[in-house]
């Protein structure tokens, strides 16, 4: 039977080469981790559906980015079309936590008349012994900007619900206030389709663990 949900929201995934992005997103729409996962090549595409209250779901369509600077030129055509976005960054790699500014600051140039919502993601916290950026200081960052910072790791499946979850609620709740609305033209945000009766979720995720690190 086709799945039921209200809206459909297009999130997009950034961040710098080798952070984690596309084990991340296969962790959460796949429940899987790969050992060894190819660089992406311009963008990937995938899909989930998450319940955000009981008998409410929400269809989000995720596209994965590569972070290499030749495929840039295609990553920023997705910028448009998306309302939210999870900015990722490795905890073991500064350099990447540096250049946060710049995809945040690229992302916003290219979104425009439109806003993206976005998630800050320190990822890979399972490697608190390599850890080159403190919680402190990302969350400093990510209140700078009017962002939400979570700690995530695809490998040891830590947050990567809440991340997720957490970004489709703020959406949510902007669209039921009317601060983001659907647009003719802008793929961000569609309506979904809504029976008489909702059923609750079909999707089965393992119980989430929060990181501590």
């Amino acid at each position: 039977m086709e799945a039921i949900w209200l809206y459909q929201f297009r999130l997009i995934v950034i961040g710098d080469s080798t952070v984690g992005k596309s084990c991340l997103i296969r962790r959460f729409t796949e429940g899987r981790f790969a050992q060894v996962s190819d660089p992406t090549v311009g963008v990937d595409f995938f899909s989930r559906l998450v319940e955000i209250e009981p008998g409410k779901r929400i269809k989000l369509q995720i596209w994965d980015t590569a972070g290499q600077e030749r495929f840039r030129s295609i990553t920023r055509a997705y910028y448009r079309n998306s309302v939210g976005g999870l900015l990722l960054f490795d905890i073991t790699n500064r350099r990447s936590f540096q250049n946060v500014h710049d995809w945040l600051e690229e992302a916003r140039s290219h979104v425009q008349p439109h806003n993206i919502v976005f998630l800050l993601v320190g990822h890979k916290c399972d490697l608190e012994a390599q850890r080159q950026v403190t919680r402190q200081e990302a969350e400093k960052l990510a209140g700078a900007y009017g962002m939400r910072y979570v700690e995530t790791s695809a490998r040891d499946a830590i947050n990567v619900e809440h991340a997720f979850t957490e970004l489709t609620r703020d959406i949510f709740a902007l669209v039921r206030t009317g601060d983001i609305t659907i647009q003719e033209g802008w793929e961000g945000v569609k309506s979904g389709f809504v029976p008489n009766v909702v059923h609750s979720s079909e999707e089965v995720t393992k119980s989430d663990r929060r990181c501590l690190c």
